[in-house]
């Protein structure tokens, strides 16, 4: 280091090594410049690190072990010809200064002023600790034949006691010799609990599923179990029990509602079939067709057509049509009608009565042949009417 710091160093011309020794020595300055202002007084500004945890008494801040400070160093004491040491030190964080000196008997740096110990010290025979020798015991071993003969009898009994233990420890650090079977094994653990707990998230992602929960399932454990088992769920009614009263009401139901009410789908369907039943008991059993409903036009024969009081006027389609007679009896009524078509049937054969009046409608029962004219006479002729039709 000395000469490696020699190197390319600015020597004077009136620098002279015999005289002056070091270009220290020529300017009259310390090797440790700044760090040695304070030596006249016996001080040395070191680099110090907190030795263990402290808090400090001037901002009740924690500071850890391994915190470097630039610290004064001063000669206090000595402890036979160990000497003791004070530190002095700036906290970082305040004003507050933190004196601190060594403490050779025990190994320890004591604090003396402006801060405190976080203590986290053990005793060692209370942690069952092997005990360092102290130095009076050692020399009294040395000189005193019963002393160390009673000393060895103590140790003797302490080494029965913990005979077990050390047997114990010495089997385990054997079990741990055998590397590939170790890691064998240890593999294999792995990969049984790998294989439970994939399984067991398999179930719990069915049970979510089948729930429809989205939040995570903790592992059961044997309260939950016997809880489980002591409840039960089960409806006051049996399954046969509810049909049975299901179809109870259902027989028991009107068809139509007894109250108007709001307007349901049950009540609707009521009155849809309220109106069939309505229009099928009103409805007769064969209704007349029309021949206007047919579009069909009656038009005279030749022989009427000829004479100009039978001329009539042909209605329009979609207009039922009455038969009107200009003579002197007055207007053609149905039973006229009727005798004409007896008078006709007469001359005629049979099988052109039926061919003739074959697609008459039957009138109903209950209703008289005067109600409803006949569609087909003797004297008029069907024609189909296609004035209305696009063609």
């Amino acid at each position: 280091m000395g000469e490696r710091k020699g190197v390319n160093k600015y020597y004077p011309p009136d620098f002279n090594p015999e005289k002056h020794g070091s270009l220290n020595r020529y300017h009259n300055s310390h090797p440790l410049r700044e760090r040695a202002r304070k030596l006249s007084q016996g001080i040395l500004i070191i680099r110090f690190e907190m030795p263990y945890n402290i808090w400090c008494d001037g901002c009740k801040n924690h500071i850890g072990m391994g915190v470097r400070y630039n610290a004064e160093k001063k000669k206090v004491g000595n402890y036979y010809t160990t000497p003791i040491y004070r530190f002095r030190m700036k906290c970082h964080l305040c004003v507050n200064y933190i004196e601190m000196q060594t403490d050779p008997a025990n190994c320890d740096y004591v604090i003396v002023s402006g801060a405190q110990r976080k203590e986290e010290r053990w005793d060692m025979a209370d942690n069952e600790q092997v005990l360092t020798t102290e130095h009076e015991k050692k020399q009294k071993l040395e000189t005193d034949a019963m002393f160390r003969l009673e000393h060895g009898e103590a140790d003797r009994s302490t080494l029965k006691k913990a005979l077990p233990t050390l047997s114990h420890i010495q089997e385990a650090q054997s079990a741990w010799k055998d590397d590939f079977a170790l890691n064998s094994m240890l593999r294999k653990r792995f990969r049984e609990k790998k294989k439970a707990m994939q399984e067991e998230e398999e179930r719990d992602q069915a049970l979510q599923a089948k729930a429809s929960l989205a939040i995570p399932l903790v592992p059961e454990t044997e309260d939950d179990r016997r809880l489980a088992a002591l409840l039960k769920f089960h409806t006051l009614d049996s399954y046969e029990d509810k049909q049975k009263l299901k179809r109870t009401e259902i027989i028991s139901r009107s068809w139509f509602p007894s109250a108007p009410g709001p307007t349901t789908s049950s009540s609707k369907a009521g009155s849809v079939l309220k109106k069939l039943a309505q229009n099928r008991r009103s409805a007769p059993a064969c209704s007349p067709i029309t021949v206007g409903n047919l579009g069909i036009v009656r038009r005279r024969s030749r022989e009427v057509s000829e004479s100009p009081h039978h001329t009539t006027e042909t209605p329009k389609s979609g207009e039922p049509w009455v038969p009107e007679r200009n003579t002197q009896d007055g207007p053609t009524s149905p039973r006229d009608c009727s005798l004409e078509t007896a008078e006709t049937s007469k001359s005629r054969g049979p099988r052109e009565q039926e061919g003739k009046c074959q697609d008459r409608p039957q009138s109903p029962p209950g209703s008289s042949q005067e109600d409803t004219p006949h569609l087909c006479t003797l004297s008029s002729s069907l024609v189909a009417d296609y004035s209305d039709s696009e063609s």
